[in-house]
């Protein structure tokens, strides 16, 4: 891969865990907390640099974080909904003076997201030429989803209550799927985050 042309990822971990009643970016999980845990497997990817947009709850969650490995993001706009974050991440790309070619966008809370899956999405984007690589889940398609940069612009401008799912049906010609049949966990209640203790 040219070092030239980075590909980095954006986790989003900007929501206020409304269903959660706590922040469930700082539960823990595998010795540290549940973005902890993101953030760690991003770092070992491929992908550089790691972007972690933040929103509610940022004054508690950031100084959990190790900054030196990963450039943080604070969206103002976190309440407006999903693509207010993407937004914020992507244009945090977009300011950057690096060529980028692509950019993965992932959440904070899929326990099971690995360093092989991330690095499994730069490998098909390279070897199949699609321009988005989206993991397949549940019968849907969905995060962590691999963006070329000709999507940015559409990306940042997103309504805020959109995801990037708006996108993958748009461009469905465009897009490659890989299998990733434990995505579909995710932690949004006290009572997913008790079946993942007991998993």
């Amino acid at each position: 891969m040219n070092d030239q042309l980075k590909i980095p990822i954006i986790i989003l971990a900007a929501g206020s865990s409304t269903r959660m009643g706590t922040a469930k970016q700082l539960l823990p999980y595998q010795g540290i907390t549940l973005l902890g845990h993101t953030i760690k497997i991003a770092i070992a990817s491929v992908c550089h640099p790691v972007v972690v947009v933040l929103g509610a709850n940022a004054d508690k969650i950031r100084p959990e974080i190790d900054e030196d490995a990963i450039l943080v993001v604070e969206n103002p706009s976190w309440f407006l909904g999903m693509g207010s974050s993407i937004r914020q991440g992507i244009l945090s790309l977009l300011q950057s003076s690096q060529t980028i070619e692509a950019a993965i966008i992932t959440v904070c809370d899929q326990p099971f997201l690995s360093t092989e899956l991330i690095n499994d999405l730069v490998v098909t984007y390279h070897n199949s030429k699609k321009s988005i690589i989206a993991c397949q889940y549940a019968d849907t398609y969905g995060v962590p989803v691999l963006f070329q940069s000709k999507f940015f612009s559409e990306l940042a401008s997103l309504n805020e209550k959109e995801g990037a799912k708006k996108l993958i049906k748009k461009y469905e010609n465009d897009v490659l799927t890989i299998s990733f049949p434990q995505g579909v966990i995710d932690i949004d209640t006290p009572q997913d985050y008790q079946q993942l203790q007991q998993h």
